[in-house]
This record gives C-alpha cells, sequence and structure tokens, in this order.
C-alpha cells in the first residue's frame, strides 16, 4: 500500500493535522498494522518537498507546532493517476513455500510433513479470520474475505502439491 498516496487521499475531504491523518488512516486501513506518527510525519515532509501538499495553517500549543496539511492541485492529480493504475497481480512464481518443499526434498526431510504443518497454519488462520468476518463490519468482511481467498487458492496448491510429491521429488533428485 502507498502510505503517501493514501494520506493525499484523505486530504482530499479537507485540511488535517498529522494527528488526525494518522487517526484516519488508524481506522480505515491500519487495524493489523497502525502507523507509528514518525512515518506519518516523514511522509508529510516529502510530500510538502514535492509540491503535493501545502502548510494550511500552524497552531501553537502546550507542546509542539501542529502543521495542518492540504492536498495540492498537484496532489489530487497525483492521486487520481494511482487510483486509475491497476495493480500488479502478485504472481506468487518465487513462493517460499515451494523452495522449502524442494530443500526438504533435497535434504532428506520430510516434505509431507512440511506440507502438512503448513495446511494446519493455513487453517488457523482461516478459522480466526472467519471470526473476525463474522464480528466484523462490511470493511473488515472484505478484508477478510480478500485474504480468505487467497489462502483458500494456497491450500488447493498445497493439496496439488502433496498429490504430486512422489513425482516432485523423483525430478529433484535426478
Amino acid at each position: 500500500m502507498s502510505i503517501g498516496h493514501t494520506l493525499l487521499a484523505l486530504l482530499e475531504a479537507g485540511p488535517r493535522h498529522g494527528y488526525d491523518l494518522k487517526r484516519a488512516f488508524d481506522e480505515r486501513f491500519g487495524q493489523d498494522r497502525p502507523l507509528h506518527y514518525g512515518q506519518v510525519y516523514s511522509t508529510m515532509s516529502r510530500l510538502l518537498k514535492h509540491g503535493l501538499v501545502e502548510v494550511d495553517g500552524i497552531e501553537a500549543g502546550g507542546g509542539p507546532e501542529r502543521k495542518r496539511y492540504a492536498i495540492t492541485d498537484a496532489g489530487i492529480t497525483d492521486v487520481s493517476r494511482w487510483l486509475a493504475e491497476p495493480e500488479k497481480p502478485e504472481p506468487y512464481l518465487q513462493s517460499t513455500l515451494y523452495t522449502k518443499v524442494v530443500l526438504a526434498l533435497l535434504t532428506g526431510r520430510s516434505a509431507a510433513e512440511l506440507l502438512d504443518t503448513q495446511r494446519a497454519e493455513h487453517l488457523r488462520l482461516m478459522r480466526a479470520l472467519t471470526d473476525r468476518k463474522r464480528r466484523g463490519d462490511l470493511a473488515d468482511q472484505l478484508i477478510c474475505d480478500h485474504a480468505l481467498f487467497h489462502l483458500e487458492a494456497d491450500l488447493r496448491w498445497l493439496e496439488l502439491t502433496a498429490a504430486r510429491l512422489d513425482q516432485l521429488a523423483a525430478q529433484v533428485r535426478a
């Protein structure tokens, strides 16, 4: 995810302080990985340097000055371009899991046990996501569905690989 583009898009609703941007980000996208304040302010500094935001006001308080940021026309154009670009699908052609299966076969370890352990971990995570989805709002349900669909595809791959393990072992050891 592009943190910069996300913060820019959040600014389209109106000027905000860094604290407000962090809170809005965390509410919508940061349940599992909230932003650090330092990340917000370093990102805003970079966006300011590139002319995508401007300081809309500075407020003095009991602590450090609070800058209020506003998106510029260049920032709006940048967000529009980013939103219009399709995300590159992840082909997973260099899978760590596949590498582990091959290395287990090469070193005489049990690739079947590795696949069973991985299957159990996938199923554990799927149960947790299903429970979260059941309790969540629509945004949480959609995020969980996305993750669950990917985990289901991984499970299909695990089953297929387990079924072809003897064949793969023969090729790897040849």
